[in-house]
């Protein structure tokens, strides 16, 4: 029999909680609303380490790195290596030896579709980023908030061949009934071909909010025997004064949990929307 991995180790203990939203708590620690908030990990990383620690504090079991964006599309002249280590190490100090940290990969925020870029060129990108969030020693990488299944597909390659441990998160947003992905995938599609070319994890984060990710949730689940990670917004925003607002109170967010917990999920969080009151109402809940 083979020996547990970190992410049967994790599951075992019952349902894990993830963080929440990282980029609205660092807009409110003053970062300025064009900045790419994964430069700050070289500039700022008092606040980048006041975000993680804030989440661990809250009782989160896992916690994320700011580096979402932090591949060569976005980050133009910046280090990426740089830029991902210290990210790493962020997050490691505020986790210490409560928390496990696994690393963000986000999309490239380039079409796949209309040629803006090529296969190759994302497997560069996404093999730098990897490489260096190993290399800082992260206990595993999440690819998230990805729209086209062939590019985290791509980027599910790049992060399985650190060795380590990878969540592959779609974000279902699109049609009717806000189950699709953009490019018209389905929960259970992404499902089978993420877990076929070997997610440790599938899931979904960020979309229209929690009310609505339950039975997505629950289509994961079934086209999978991998465990589920859910993280979703806080419900749909409103623009106040240029301000967007998300009315959703922790505890209604918190209220949601079971229904998820029911629906196959066994890792939690908040995308949009959540802070460390979210995580803390959720550790609440879970107990």
């Amino acid at each position: 029999m083979a020996a547990p991995t970190l992410v049967d180790e994790l599951v075992a203990r019952g349902p894990v909680l993830t963080d929440g939203a990282w980029g609205t708590q660092m807009l409110a620690r003053g970062l300025p609303p064009r900045q790419l908030p994964d430069v700050w990990n070289l500039t700022d990383p008092e606040q980048v380490e006041a975000v993680a620690r804030s989440y661990v504090d809250a009782g989160s079991q896992v916690v994320l790195t700011n580096t979402f964006q932090a591949n060569r599309f976005a980050l133009g002249d910046a280090d990426v290596a740089a830029v991902n280590r210290a990210g790493v190490e962020i997050s490691r100090r505020a986790a210490g030896d409560r928390a496990r940290v696994f690393a963000s990969m986000g999309p490239s925020n380039k079409m796949l579709v209309t040629g803006e870029v090529d296969e190759a060129q994302l497997r560069d990108a996404f093999t730098e980023q990897a490489t260096a969030l190993a290399g800082a020693g992260c206990d595993g990488i999440v690819i998230e908030t990805m729209s086209d299944l062939t590019e985290a597909l791509i980027a599910l390659a790049a992060a399985r061949a650190t060795g380590l441990p990878v969540v592959a998160c779609m974000t279902f947003d699109t049609g009717k009934k806000k189950d699709r992905t953009m490019m018209g995938v389905t929960p259970g599609q992404a499902a089978e071909a993420l877990a076929s070319a070997g997610a440790d994890v599938v899931g979904a984060n960020c979309g229209t909010g929690i009310d609505t990710v339950v039975p997505i949730c629950a289509a994961l689940s079934a086209a999978t025997d991998r465990p589920v990670w859910i993280k979703a917004n806080a419900g749909m925003p409103d623009l106040v004064d240029g301000e967007v607002v998300y009315r959703m109170t922790p505890e209604t967010f918190a209220d949601h949990v079971d229904d998820l917990l029911t629906a196959g999920a066994d890792f939690v969080g908040g995308c949009c929307g959540t802070d460390p009151e979210f995580i803390a109402a959720i550790a609440r809940r879970l107990g």
